[in-house]
C-alpha cells in the first residue's frame, strides 16, 4: 500500500518552493511576479509547470526554467517536473501579485 500524498498539499509546497527563486533583475520572486500561468500535478506525481519570462530574450531564459525543475524536483513527494515556457499570454505587469507591486513600489 503506497503512502497517498495529498495533491492540494503538495501544490502549496510547490508554490512555497516557487517563491525562493527570483528574476535577478527584479526583487521580487517568480511566483508573486506572476511568472508561473498554472501547475499540474497528476497521479504519479509527475509535475508540469506552465510559466513565462517577463520577455523572450530574458537574460535568465536558460538558467531559470532549470532552477525550478531543481528545485521542484528536490521535494520528496515529487517524482518528475518539467517546466515548460510559453509567452502566449504574453508577460504583463497587471500578473504582479499585489504584494509584488507594493514591493516594486507601483501601489
Amino acid at each position: 500500500m503506497s503512502e497517498v500524498i495529498d495533491t492540494a498539499e503538495l501544490g502549496e509546497k510547490i508554490v512555497n518552493v516557487l517563491k525562493t527563486i527570483y528574476d535577478p533583475e527584479i526583487p521580487v520572486d517568480i511566483y508573486e511576479l506572476g511568472l508561473i500561468y498554472d501547475v499540474f500535478v497528476n497521479e504519479d506525481y509527475d509535475v508540469k509547470i506552465l510559466m513565462t519570462l517577463t520577455t523572450p530574450n530574458c537574460p535568465v531564459a536558460e538558467t531559470l526554467p532549470l532552477e525550478v525543475e531543481e528545485k521542484v524536483k528536490s521535494l520528496n513527494a515529487v517524482k518528475d517536473a518539467e517546466v515548460e515556457i510559453t509567452f502566449d499570454p504574453p508577460w504583463t505587469q497587471e500578473l504582479m501579485s499585489e504584494e509584488a507591486k507594493l514591493e516594486l513600489g507601483m501601489l
